[in-house]
């Protein structure tokens, strides 16, 4: 057999030359003196459009074989079945998802009904039925269909191989789980967590660091090259009363590290203080100029501040085992001025009382570059940040992960970004992900009893006394070691705040209850965790090792005859096809339902298929069936690399 990427490309070059043949001819005919419509011009079209939907599919093909064979990737069978055409579309919105009753077969396709109404547009007549029947005859043959079938007044049913799925399954246990292929190496900038210096992070940065870093898993697994930047609040005219505050605490803090234990209560105090002595406003200002001159002195203090800051992050950060990079706003402070100078000089900046502003077309608002007293703005800083990520990190993707709150505020940004030519949406992708508020279980936002911004900390160390009193109460101190209780302990308090958070969807608020997510029903990280393991526990019962598991699986078929199994089989290699929808909307609640469906599957096909039989008497092993074990196993990888992409860390005993 040949190499089919040489055969690909065979295919492509005859394709591009019949195309150009019959675009030759089609333009002959138009140009003719007959101009009545011509059943050879009609027949042609047609031809052609054909031809060139299908020299899209196999480029798309030629790339996937190319990659896929390097990578052993799974392959995601919904982009796949999406290589079905109707010529009289050039681009048909195929809408194909798996079916909800076998009945319907493995997916359906209901695009028939839109697709008749785009034709209906253009002036052409086909009832949906005719165009499901359409779409089934220029489906390419593949080894992924059984059949097909019109059903109703256009639905498609579309029935997979078996013997396809199982080849698939035994490649993932095989070659592990690989990411799709990627069509080249992209590099994406992710701008999350984002406290403030001096402040205590809080419930709002909770969302934002969770979110970022699991979307940065994301597109690590997927091999893109990833940039996780921590955008911390480190520079403007708040530290001027800090260093003012630190000079008059601390006089000799150039020589000696000030003591601040709090610097939540320090910053209070130095408010209090900017808010009611004149005195000290007016030399709170004063620092300002002098650290923005970058006096050795104040930068020291600075530094000082922001360093206590950073040990207080870092405690969070690694409670949650979240890496970033912090590029603060200082950071970008020189390159600001690069910025206005652009603006400038292309004529974008008008004169609005004093302002220096930007009017972006079509936006609710302007931008303010430069202030009336010549200081800058957090709109410049933004504009520096996004400016520096694409020139100089040469980024493909930039997402900026923060409250809905300022959605319009980076909508702006971006306007004004394209209207000075920095990059052109259709080229690089850049976004805002933005998310809904945390609430408290009386709906309102989550606060203290007192009314105060909730600790982060407080509530981590609140989810890790909980956690130990629920493995507690089910007695798994008793059988676990003092190390595996820990380590149950922390999968369980940070998976379960972790994963209440991802499950929503990003954009809606959201209620933080411990209760719930601590609760090992339904769908939380308690649950999941608890099936993982579960599932760990078959393999351990068997007395089978890795090492036994990879022979059987490269010598034992995966039989799918039940209708469990088969259940089992089509949703393990569901997997790609998630990924790819999170990729393209950042919604990763889809993983979390995906993952819930997969161990609720895989519950349905434990209590229905034996794994391992057992003598009823003796209880020992009388008989294993390894092509169950095998889909164990699958399950198994595919579960822990969704937990991996969370977030979440999952543990063999629990």
């Amino acid at each position: 057999m040949g190499d089919p990427v040489t055969e690909y490309t065979a295919r492509l070059q005859q394709q591009e030359q019949e195309i150009q043949r019959l675009s030759a001819e089609i333009k002959n005919l138009e140009n003719s003196q007959n101009l009545s419509p011509s059943p050879r011009l009609e027949e042609l079209q047609e031809e052609n459009a054909r031809l060139k939907y299908r020299l899209n599919i196999l480029k798309k093909s030629l790339q996937e074989d190319s990659l896929s064979q390097r990578g052993k990737a799974m392959l995601n069978i919904n982009q796949r079945l999406q290589e079905a055409s109707c010529p009289e579309l050039d681009n048909p919105p195929l809408s194909i998802a798996p079916s909800q009753q076998a009945k319907f077969g493995d997916y359906q396709c209901n695009s028939a009904m839109s697709m008749s109404q785009m034709l209906k547009a253009k002036g052409i007549k086909m009832n949906p039925r005719e165009i499901a029947e359409k779409i089934i005859k220029n489906l390419p043959d593949n080894e992924l269909v059984q059949k097909t079938e019109v059903a109703g007044p256009g639905f498609i049913n579309i029935y997979l191989q078996k013997t396809f799925v199982s080849k698939q399954l035994s490649n993932l246990l095989i070659n592990g789980v690989q990411p799709p292929p990627l069509p080249s190496k992209k590099k994406v900038v992710v701008d999350f967590s984002s406290p403030n210096i001096a402040k205590e992070m809080h419930v709002g940065h909770l969302r934002s660091t969770i979110i970022g870093d699991s979307m940065c898993r994301l597109f690590e697994f997927l091999g893109y090259e990833v940039l996780r930047l921590n955008h911390v609040g480190d520079w403007g005219t708040q530290f001027g009363m800090l260093i003012a505050h630190l000079q008059d605490m601390f006089p000799d803090y150039l020589t000696v590290s000030p003591p601040i234990g709090d610097l939540q209560a320090f910053y209070k105090e130095s408010k209090k203080r900017f808010d009611t002595d004149e005195e000290f406003k007016k030399r709170a200002y004063q620092c300002v100029v002098k650290l923005q001159s970058k006096e050795p002195e104040f930068i020291k203090a600075w530094n000082l501040i922001c360093d206590v800051s950073r040990t207080e992050f870092q405690k969070i950060y690694d409670c949650l085992d979240i890496e970033l990079i912090e590029r603060g706003e200082s950071y970008y402070q020189d390159l600001m001025v690069e910025v206005v100078k652009e603006f400038e000089k292309k004529g974008l900046m008008e004169l609005d009382e004093g302002r220096k502003v930007v009017f972006p077309p079509g936006q609710p608002i302007p931008l303010t570059v430069v202030k009336s007293d010549g200081g800058y703005t957090y709109d410049t800083s933004d504009l520096a940040a996004i400016r520096q990520r694409i020139f100089e990190e040469k980024a493909d993707i930039i997402i900026y992960v923060t409250d809905s709150g300022q959605s319009t505020h980076f909508q702006v940004v971006f306007a004004a970004a394209q209207l000075i030519g920095w990059y052109d949406p259709k080229v690089t992708r850049v976004e805002h992900a933005g998310f809904g508020v945390v609430l408290g279980e009386d709906k309102k936002k989550f606060k203290t009893r007192s009314g105060d911004t909730v600790r982060l900390m407080d509530l981590l160390d609140e989810g890790l006394k909980r956690s130990m009193d629920k493995l507690k109460e089910k007695e798994r101190d008793k059988v676990l070691t003092p190390e595996e209780l820990t380590k149950a302990q922390r999968a369980v308090a940070f998976g379960c705040i972790k994963y209440a958070d991802l499950s929503h969807n990003r954009n809606n608020d959201y209620v933080f209850s411990f209760d719930k997510m601590l609760d090992d029903r339904g769908n939380t990280a308690a649950y999941l965790l608890y099936a993982f393991t579960r599932i760990r526990s078959i393999t351990r019962l068997a007395k089978i090792d890795e090492a036994t598991l990879k022979k059987a699986a490269e010598t034992t078929e995966i039989l799918l005859d039940h209708d469990k199994e088969w259940k089992l089989g089509k949703c393990i290699q569901r997997f790609p096809e998630i990924l790819q929808k999170i990729l393209d909307d950042l919604l990763l609640h889809t993983l979390c339902d995906y993952v819930y469906e997969l161990a609720t599957t895989f519950t349905e096909f434990y209590d229905s298929c034996y794994c391992v039989e057992k003598d009823r008497q003796t209880g020992e092993v009388i008989k294993i069936n390894m092509w169950r074990m095998l889909l164990c196993e699958a399950t198994a990888a595919i579960m822990a690399k969704s937990f991996d992409i969370l977030g979440l860390t999952p543990v063999e005993r629990m």
